[in-house]
């Protein structure tokens, strides 16, 4: 979903676990829907473990969880490793969050999600850790990414952290542009570059 990403102040759900890879974040199975309904694949979201085998909720994932929620996705490190399927960063999207926090992304992944609007922020694996605990002990815990500002900060304690995006995703979130958006916004300067160089 298009939308501009400035400063968003959430509680987290915490999903501990290291190489989380895109099969688990949504099935192949799915891969041959017909649609990108966004939600659609946020139903199916981690489907393999939100779910028994006969089709009932496992009250023991942490999206089944009540005490859990919020726009704010925390795993462990190496999210979004293996099959570079974009349909993972739609279901993240269609689920509903706005941020993933983790130590390591996959690369491709990690793209897919700036391209659906979904902010990846890489931290230190000790401020993951500590984050983890404070939302474990409280799951009020509230989280404040600042895009512009490119600082985390953990509300419960105070600590922050400084993150890293690309200049040009940076800019196409903070004004909800797509990259055919970006080139429409920036069609006449594309046109005057072409005059120029072709004289």
């Amino acid at each position: 979903m298009k939308q501009s990403f400035h400063i968003i102040t959430s509680t987290c759900v915490p999903l501990p676990l290291e190489n989380i890879d895109t099969d688990q974040i949504i099935p192949a199975r799915f891969l041959k829907a017909t649609t990108r309904d966004e939600k659609f694949f946020g139903d199916n979201l981690f489907r393999d473990w939100r779910y028994r085998k006969d089709g009932s909720l496992n009250p023991d994932f942490v999206l089944n969880d009540a005490r859990f929620s919020g726009e704010i996705l925390v795993a462990g490190k190496n999210f979004g490793s293996g099959s570079s399927r974009e349909h993972a960063a739609w279901a993240i999207a269609g689920y509903g969050f706005r941020v993933v926090v983790s130590s390591f992304f996959a690369d491709i992944h990690k793209n897919n999600e700036l391209n659906n609007f979904v902010l990846p922020v890489v931290v230190s694996e000790d401020f993951l850790q500590e984050l983890f605990r404070c939302i474990f002990e409280n799951p009020d815990t509230q989280v404040e990414v600042n895009l512009p500002e490119q600082r985390i900060t953990n509300l419960s304690n105070g600590r922050s952290e400084h993150f890293d995006i690309n200049a040009y995703k940076k800019h196409c979130l903070m004004n909800g542009l797509d990259d055919i958006d970006f080139l429409v916004e920036n069609q006449d300067k594309t046109q005057l570059w072409e005059q120029q160089h072709n004289s």
